[in-house]
Formats: structure tokens, C-alpha cells, sequence
């Protein structure tokens, strides 16, 4: 089979080079010339584990991976046309901007040839694909092609293991004759036993929505659970485990902390409920854990502030929205260090892999090299990424050069009373 991917973002960029991986000839295609040039020397535009050397390998020894700012010329004998692109949430609303979709879908009108499966992998609203199909149908034979529902469920930091190890596949198909095309293109998972779900192409426009609010949910409720553990001395982590062993709830997705991030939670919770409204249908629980995520922030800083006095140094370990990735959009520890950087706090900080995207946007913090460096002469220290390189720092050498052995550990990943030992004032989250 040959494929041809629409977009060079983290979807496009990650399902090509994993699909190489599978064997398959994939092209990657974007508009903007300086990125294609630099992903054909190599150099992936984003930091992700494993992305490196899949890159070097189906691009130098097995070539199955290519580039191009051509669309006519990719998809001219393609089996499989996947759209990746973005689709960021609208300025004045809350709905997802497909103006790029639409776009993508009025190029792949001109320029079919054969017949192709177009394959909708970006994260859209339900009606979506019918939309791409009537767009694309408007100039071709309905014969050239068909329109397929195929959501991603990637995670930033695991994305390639996540694809070639997933939970499962969901394809929404109108016909068997894509059903079939889609359920070779996953053969190479089979031998894995995983379990590729057909249903109609609405049904697996709406899954992708409504597993990521249902994630988003999780969070957001534990995060209040924490608010309450820590008016009335229980411990959170106590509680998520327990809930955690009963099968029907389950373990992921119950750490409390500062709350979610991310491309993905943020704007799909938003477009998942703008969507409903526009048929009647209130989700006012979905839009209730949008509310308490946006309130999360000013909680967590205004713990720090009746601990910390104004005009102090705060040292932030941690920029992007999780670890394992250089993503800062929507990062809750960003927004945090930004909203007490407005009060007047001075905000030290490092991350291993976000600093060069932080430091585009947030010209008001300091950055340092290492975490030892950012923590020098801090009146308190903010845990705000789970890096595990954060795990283990030697906090018997951060007491000599801190100012103040204070530590707001947002993400629970220290033993409050073995810092306290080094005599640290140790505040957790929810405990």
C-alpha cells in the first residue's frame, strides 16, 4: 500500500514514520518548505522518544519514508490519503477550527486520480467527514473515493508505542469495501491480537471526543477530591489507589496535580460540548470539569502564595504540560509560573526538553541548565512535570543553596517526611 499523510504535525509526522515501520511507502506532506526540508535531513520539528531513529531509519536504509510540499504529486497513486492537520480551538469560541480540513479536502477534489480511501485521522467534530465527502464529491466521482473515520490516540511522550501497541483501532467506514482496505492496512496488528472496532463513521467521530473528556473528567475530579483531603487531613494518593484496584473505575488517569494540559484534553472538551449544543444536547458534566480545570490554576498558586511571600524567587522544575515531550501549549505548570509571575514573584526555571519553546513565549522567567542551577538561592521550590529526572534529585545538596527549604510538590512524586527530615516544609497535593 501506498499512503500519503496530510499534515507534518505530531499526528501526521508520528503515524507516517510508524506506518514505514509496518513496511508501508508513506509520504508526509506539508505546505511549509523550510519543515519538509529540515525532516528530510532528518531532524524531527518536535521531541519525542523514539522519533529520531525511526526517522533515520525509513529515510537513509529502508526509504520507505518521504517528503513533500506537493500534494498533486503525493497522493497521484496513493491507496490512502490521511488528513492530520490541526484543528486548534476558534478564537471566539469554543468549536474546533477546521478551516485546514476543509482546505486539505478541496486539494484532495482536484488532485484524485485513482480511487483512494481519504482517511480523516485529526481529532474533528461529528459531521466532519460527511462534510469532507460532499466537499471532495463536489469535484469527483463518487467512484474515486471513500471517507473514513480514523482517530488517533496518541500520547505525547509514548506516541510511538502507543501506535504500534494500541488498546485498540477504531475505523468508521460507510462500506465494506473501505472496511476491508482499513482492516489490511492494521494486518500488522493482528499478530498482537489488537482489536481494530468498525462502526459507522459518526460512532468514531464521537469515541475520540468522548474518551478524551472521559480521561479529562478523571482528572479533574480526583484534582477536587484533593481539594477536599487536604481541608480534612486524609491523603489523596491513598484514596486514587483504592479507588484504582476497583476494576470498574480503574488506576489511570487518578494522579491529582495541577490539572490537565496539553494539545489535546483542553480543546476537545471545549469542542466536545460545543458540539452537543449545537444539537440540543447539554453535556454539563463535560463542561463542568472545563470549568474546574480553569479554575485549578488560581487554586494551586493561591496555596503557594499563603506559604510564600510576594517578590520571592520560586524555582519551577518542569515547562511542558507532561513528560516525555517539548509541548508546552496549555501546560498547567507554564500557566501557573506565568499567573504567580504576575503577582510578582521572580520564576526560576528548567525543564530537559521545553526550555527552547518557553523561552519564545515567556520572556519574564529565567532559565537555568540544570535543575541545581535553577533552584539557587530559591525561597521555594515548584514541582510542576513529573520528569523522572526530577525524581531523584539530591536534596541534601539543593538545602545548601536554596534560601528557604520550602517545596510545592504538584505531582506528588517525593516522600513528604523523608524532605522534611532535611528540613524542608513539604506541601503535596492533596495530602
Amino acid at each position: 500500500m501506498k499512503l500519503a499523510l496530510v499534515g507534518t504535525g505530531y499526528v501526521g509526522l508520528v503515524s507516517g514514520a510508524c506506518f514505514a515501520e509496518f513496511g508501508y511507502q508513506a509520504v508526509c506532506i506539508d505546505k511549509d518548505v523550510s519543515r519538509i526540508e529540515n525532516l528530510k535531513s532528518g531532524k524531527c520539528p518536535f521531541y519525542e522518544p523514539g522519533m529520531d531513529n525511526l526517522l533515520s531509519k525509513h529515510l537513509k536504509d529502508t526509504k520507505l519514508l518521504s517528503f513533500s510540499t506537493s500534494l498533486s504529486d503525493a497522493i497521484s497513486d496513493a491507496d490512502l490519503i490521511f488528513i492530520t492537520v490541526g484543528t486548534p480551538s476558534k478564537r471566539l469560541d469554543d468549536e474546533a477550527d477546521l478551516k485546514y480540513v476543509w482546505s486539505v479536502a478541496n486539494e484532495i477534489g482536484k488532485n484524485i486520480k485513482k480511487y483512494s480511501v481519504i482517511v480523516t485521522k485529526s481529532t474533528v467534530p461529528v459531521g466532519t467527514s460527511k462534510e469532507i465527502k460532499k466537499i471532495i464529491g463536489n469535484l469527483v466521482s463518487d467512484d474515486l473515493f471513500d471517507v473514513v473515520s480514523n482517530p488517533e490516540f496518541l500520547r505525547e511522550g509514548s506516541a510511538i508505542d502507543d501506535f504500534m501497541r494500541p488498546d485498540r483501532v477504531v475505523v468508521g467506514t460507510e462500506n465494506k469495501k473501505s472496511e476491508k482496505i482499513m482492516k489490511e492496512l492494521y494486518r500488522p496488528l493482528y499478530l498482537k491480537e489488537t482489536p481494530v472496532f468498525s462502526t459507522s463513521v459518526e460512532t468514531a467521530e464521537i469515541i475520540k471526543y468522548a474518551s478524551n473528556s472521559f480521561l479529562a473528567t478523571k482528572i479533574g475530579f480526583i484534582n477536587e477530591v484533593a481539594d477536599l483531603c487536604e481541608a480534612v487531613g486524609a491523603n489523596v494518593q491513598d484514596v486514587s489507589k483504592a479507588m484504582g484496584i476497583d476494576q470498574r473505575i480503574g488506576s489511570k488517569f487518578l494522579n491529582a496535580g495541577p490539572g490537565y494540559g496539553g494539545s489535546c484534553f483542553p480543546k476537545d472538551v471545549k469542542a466536545f460540548f460545543s458540539t452537543a449544543k449545537k444539537f440540543d444536547v447539554d453535556l454539563s458534566i463535560i463542561n463542568a470539569v472545563h470549568k474546574s480545570n480553569q479554575n485549578r490554576i488560581e487554586k494551586v498558586a493561591n496555596k503557594i502564595i499563603n506559604f510564600v511571600d510576594n517578590k520571592s524567587v520560586l524555582s519551577f522544575l518542569g515547562l511542558s504540560f507532561k513528560p516525555n515531550t517539548d509541548d508546552i501549549r496549555e501546560s498547567s505548570s507554564i500557566k501557573l509560573a506565568n499567573y504567580l509571575s504576575q503577582k510578582g514573584y521572580k520564576i526560576n526555571c528548567f525543564d530537559p526538553a521545553a526550555m527552547k519553546n518557553a523561552k519564545i513565549k515567556f520572556d519574564n522567567f529565567n532559565y537555568y541548565n540544570s535543575a541545581y542551577e535553577a533552584c539557587n538561592n530559591a525561597d521555594a521550590i515548584v514541582i510542576g512535570t513529573e520528569w523522572n529526572e526530577f525524581r531523584a534529585l539530591n536534596f541534601y545538596e539543593i538545602s545548601k543553596i536554596v534560601k528557604m527549604k520550602k517545596i510545592f510538590d504538584l505531582r506528588n512524586i517525593y516522600d513528604g517526611s523523608e524532605l522534611e527530615r532535611l528540613g524542608f516544609e513539604y506541601y503535596g497535593t492533596g495530602k
